[in-house]
């Protein structure tokens, strides 16, 4: 055990890692595009629970995945056209929630503003979502980081992913917000929101990239 998990190997085998983790998990997908394109239509205080959604989510599917249920979902027949099917919706109801939101200078009050995606739905969308199972599939299994392997390799990862998945939506939703604070002229605000309404929807066509 001693030498399971030794520095500085251990570490050293964690930057490959934490460098995939980035590349592949934290590329335009569904999930990080939806954040941005949400911070962006509805600012950053508001679209926190829906960021918070996809991150208990996204952690839901990295555990499913550590636990070897990718393979049981896989064998399930018509499971994953379903899933992807359900994401298809929500991801289309959910750019036009964005292509069609006020902008954010025009919103007087509380009662006046649109209703921001909710953390239920960034939930669901983040277990629906196909680019997560494949991209956090090879992740996990493309890397090791504890030479023997077993569950304490296994237990490092999902550490390590859990808070590569929080630093990378965080850092989506914070693009998405700088790009609000950009845009406080209505018609850019507009044009903004319904560019990143497409690039969500255009997302459906590559599950991974």
């Amino acid at each position: 055990m001693p030498d399971a998990l030794s520095w500085p190997e251990t570490g050293h085998a964690l930057v490959p890692l934490v460098l995939a983790a980035a590349a592949v998990m934290g590329s335009p997908g569904p999930s990080t595009i939806s954040v941005t394109a949400v911070g962006a239509a509805f600012g950053f205080r508001r679209s926190l629970g829906y960021a918070a959604g996809l991150v208990v989510g996204t952690t839901v599917v990295l555990l499913a995945i550590a636990l070897g249920m990718a393979t049981l979902l896989g064998a399930l027949p018509g499971a994953a056209p379903v899933l992807a099917v359900a994401a298809g919706l929500y991801i289309l109801y959910l750019a036009f929630r964005i292509a069609t939101a006020p902008p954010l200078d025009r919103r007087g009050g509380q009662a006046g503003e649109a209703a921001a995606p909710s953390f239920i739905g960034g939930f669901l969308l983040a277990l629906a979502n196909p680019k997560a199972w494949l991209a956090i599939t090879a992740v996990f299994t493309g890397t090791s980081v504890v030479r023997s392997g077993g569950w304490l390799d296994a237990a490092v990862k999902m550490a390590v992913l859990t808070a590569m998945i929080v630093l990378i939506h965080a850092a989506w939703l914070l693009a998405g917000t700088f790009l609000s604070r950009l845009l406080r002229d209505p018609l850019w605000a507009r044009l903004t929101n319904v560019a990143l309404a497409l690039l969500l929807v255009a997302s459906l066509a590559v599950p991974l990239l």
